[in-house]
């Protein structure tokens, strides 16, 4: 959808405020989603913060995605995504605002904006290794995960497990495969722990 094909007053005022930062605008399912480059998103949270009529008053969450082995069509070019979910508790209504990395390119801390943006921030760093300028973690510091736990695990790059899990005073366990049990689905049969739950 071209931004001139929308009504909606949040894609009017960000044409105005961001320009050529504004990239794309995307209805899907009743969402609106505009996609921005990330030296703009500060800009573009805190205009729609305090723009008297709109009133985005509410952060509700940002995440992360990694689309390094995704073959389909997408919105931006970067491997990696951040999308803010904002909420305005004045008119009611929900905007997403899209933006995308590279590895060793940052995004701009919202922190100062939202207080609630820190932690979720923090959450992607950690696990997808996308850092946000003015909320990066100390060297070695990890938020989620152990100080010295090697890479990112929400990367597309990263194994899906198969090696033996390392427990805390230094026990090693199995791995996953090991222990799995089929459980019942819709499709087959199988069992839960010790107890059949077949028969079907």
């Amino acid at each position: 959808m071209s931004i001139a094909e929308t009504t909606r007053a949040e894609v009017a005022l960000l044409t105005k405020k961001l320009g050529k930062n504004l990239l794309k605008v995307k209805e899907f399912r009743g969402d609106t989603f505009i996609c921005i480059e990330p030296s703009a998103v500060p800009q573009a949270i805190l205009a729609l913060k305090e723009d008297s009529e709109l009133g985005y008053d509410y952060f509700v969450e940002c995440v992360g995605a990694d689309y390094l082995t995704w073959q389909y069509e997408r919105d931006l070019p970067g491997r990696f995504e951040v999308v803010y979910n904002l909420y305005s508790t004045k008119i009611h209504a929900r905007i997403f605002l899209k933006t995308s990395v590279n590895v060793g390119e940052t995004v701009p801390t919202v922190k100062d904006i939202f207080l609630g943006a820190e932690y979720p921030e923090r959450e992607i760093q950690d696990l997808y290794g996308v850092i946000f300028e003015g909320n990066e973690p100390l060297p070695g510091e990890r938020f989620l995960l152990p100080d010295d736990w090697v890479g990112y695990p929400l990367r597309k790059d990263v194994g899906l497990g198969g090696e033996d899990v390392d427990f805390h005073l230094g026990t090693r366990g199995p791995a996953v495969e090991d222990v799995q049990m089929p459980h019942a689905g819709e499709s087959f049969e199988g069992k839960t722990g010790s107890g059949d739950v077949s028969g079907r």
